[in-house]
């Protein structure tokens, strides 16, 4: 069997387990945090996970796609192991950059979700008292 076809084969397998794996990791780890950015609607932050994710698959595996192709042809056993790791090692950083974009887009809707029920008072007001005569 040609090698370059070897590669491409060792490639795909890995390329979709560490898909799967950091898919399934992320989605299980995040729906605490999901929560609390939702303010603990559960069904929503469900429904909101199983979104990122099937996101998160769309991107990556159309990326592992796209990024099939390798340059030159592989000849021998070090150019099978030196094509794979130039592409599973872009692979690993996009995956990292998605992940890192998934949580700074989170935080930031958590940080102003807090900000407005800090702005909130959590109880309306009862009455109004008049300022003391000669303050």
């Amino acid at each position: 069997m040609d090698l370059t076809v070897v590669t491409y084969v060792v490639y795909l397998a890995v390329s979709v387990a560490l898909t799967v794996w950091v898919a399934r990791t992320l989605s299980r780890n995040g729906q605490i945090f999901l929560e609390d950015v939702l303010r603990g609607n559960e069904k929503l932050a469900d429904a909101v996970n199983h979104l990122l994710v099937v996101g998160f698959y769309l991107v990556n595996l159309g990326f592992v796609a796209l990024y099939l192709r390798v340059g030159a042809p592989v000849d021998d056993t070090r150019g099978v192991f030196e094509a794979l790791s130039k592409q599973l090692g872009v692979v690993l950083l996009v995956l990292g950059v998605l992940h890192l974009g998934n949580v700074y887009v989170l935080n930031r809707i958590r940080r102003r979700s807090a900000m407005e029920r800090e702005q909130t008072p959590p109880v309306p007001p009862q009455g109004w008292t008049a300022p003391a005569a000669g303050a």
